[in-house]
Formats: structure tokens, C-alpha cells, sequence
């Protein structure tokens, strides 16, 4: 039951996190490298407050090459993000965690059977159900620098497998990612809009759907397969789609419907044992 709960609130707290920026950065409300800082900065506020309330010491850090997956990811997704559409996006972004986490997952021997490859397979097909239909070639660049976001995204889950304090570490590897996003922003330069609401969206966003989340993603990690881990993460396009229709009060259609269903199903032969 905690197992479950805590890849809910993972879920969750990952499509959060793609509603806020969207809210955020598309209304018009802060550019995409202050709402990034802030992002981060607030989130490594809330995990120090955090770690300092506790009754234990700390018993692990983060790293510098943890720190490098993390901000790589940032610095790459908001370069990408203003030069590539939702879509495509998804694709390339959730595409490259899922081929380097089972590129992982196969070097490190594990080996699923014919249950949980069809809820692989059921999975991936929600997917692309929900990413694929009126694409357009993207952008050269843009579609490169996603890419190269979910290869950073993949290489910090994997390295975050082994941590033991997983709030700690998420702090530090926060702070440090911090200044990495800081000295990329400094030279990409931010241009605005600024606005109070941005603000508060980017709080929410750092403080919880990216702080308190991504502690518990590396709690969650080293009690997953690796090719679990990857697959689970389909299912974020999804409930973020789900979300804009609760929240933004976009239109339920067919197509979410039916990578919903797949999804759903796809998610629950992944994590039942097998036969």
C-alpha cells in the first residue's frame, strides 16, 4: 500500500509540475529560465527547512554528477521548451528516459516476462495514442535538446537508485542544480514577463510538485525495477492531459480516453507479479 501511494503521489506531483509550468509560462506570467530558477530555488528551500525539522541527521549527499543529471535536465528542457510544441515534445522527452532506463535495465540483467512486456507494450501504446496523432516535424534543435533532457532525466533517476537519504540528497543535488540553471540563465539572459502569479506558480511548483516530488521519486526508485521505473513514467503525458481537462477545462476526448484505458491496464500487468 505505501509502495502504491507513493507512485501515486509521484505521478501526480510529475503531471503537477508540467500543469504549473504551462500555467505559468503560457499565460504569460514569468519566462521559462526565471520560472526554472525559481523552481529550483524554492524547492531547495523547502527540502533544507525540511531536512533541518527532522529528528535524524543527515546520512548521505548529493554529487556533483547527480547535480549535472538534474540541471542538465533543466538547463536542456527550458532551452527546448520555447522551441518545440507540447507533442513532439512529450515524445522525444519521455521517449529518451524510457530507451536510457531500459538500456540500463538490460545492461544490469533484469528480464521481464511475457506479462509485464505486455504491459509494456499496452503502456507504450497509451503513449503514443495520446503524443502521436497531428504531429509535425519539430524543430532540428528543439527535438535535439529534448532528446537530450530525457537522457539527463534517465542518467539522475538511475543515479538516484542508490541513494540512502533520499531528502537530503534531493536538497543538495537542488542547490547545486541551482547554480548550474543560474549561470546558464545569467548567459541566455532574462528577459520577463514577471508577474506575482508567476511567481506563486513557480513556488508551488518548486516548494512541492518538484521538491517534496523528487525526494520521493529517489524513496521510490530503489523499490522498482529499473524498467519499471521507466514505464511508470508513461503514464505522466496522460494525467497531465487528464489534468488540463479538470483544471484548464479542456475537452475529455476519445483519444485521452483510450490512452487512458491502455494506460491504466498497461500500468496494472507492469506491476502485478507474475504468474
Amino acid at each position: 500500500m505505501r509502495l502504491a501511494l507513493l507512485t501515486a503521489f509521484v505521478l501526480v506531483g510529475f503531471a503537477s509540475n508540467s500543469l504549473l509550468t504551462r500555467a505559468a509560462i503560457n499565460g504569460g506570467h514569468l519566462d521559462p529560465w526565471t520560472f526554472m530558477l525559481v523552481r529550483l530555488l524554492t524547492g531547495t528551500a523547502m527540502l533544507a527547512v525540511l531536512v533541518r525539522l527532522r529528528d535524524t541527521p543527515s546520512r548521505d549527499r548529493g554529487s556533483w554528477l547527480m547535480s549535472l543529471g538534474l540541471g542538465g535536465y533543466a538547463v536542456l528542457f527550458t532551452l527546448a521548451y520555447v522551441r518545440i510544441a507540447a507533442g513532439p515534445g512529450a515524445l522525444l522527452l519521455f521517449g529518451t528516459v524510457q530507451l536510457t532506463m531500459f538500456i540500463a535495465s538490460h545492461a544490469r540483467g533484469e528480464r521481464l516476462s511475457p506479462r509485464h512486456w505486455t504491459g509494456v507494450a499496452l503502456a507504450v501504446a497509451g503513449f503514443l495514442v495520446l503524443t502521436l496523432p497531428g504531429l509535425t516535424a519539430p524543430d532540428p534543435l528543439g527535438a535535439l535538446l529534448m532528446a537530450g533532457a530525457g537522457v539527463s532525466w534517465g542518467a539522475y533517476s538511475l543515479l538516484g537508485r542508490r541513494s540512502t537519504d533520499p531528502l537530503s540528497v534531493t536538497a543538495d543535488n537542488f542547490l547545486r542544480a541551482s547554480a548550474i540553471v543560474l549561470i546558464a540563465a545569467v548567459a541566455v539572459g532574462l528577459k520577463g514577463p514577471y508577474s506575482v502569479t508567476g511567481f506563486v506558480l513557480a513556488t508551488a511548483s518548486g516548494a512541492v510538485a518538484s521538491g517534496l516530488v523528487y525526494a520521493a521519486w529517489f524513496a521510490l526508485l530503489p523499490a522498482l525495477p529499473v524498467w519499471r521505473a521507466a514505464t511508470i513514467q508513461l503514464s505522466v503525458p496522460v494525467l497531465i492531459a487528464l489534468g488540463a481537462t479538470i483544471v484548464l477545462a479542456e475537452p475529455l476526448t476519445a483519444r485521452l480516453g483510450a490512452a487512458l484505458v491502455l494506460m491504466v491496464v498497461g500500468t496494472w500487468l507492469t506491476t502485478a507479479k507474475s504468474p
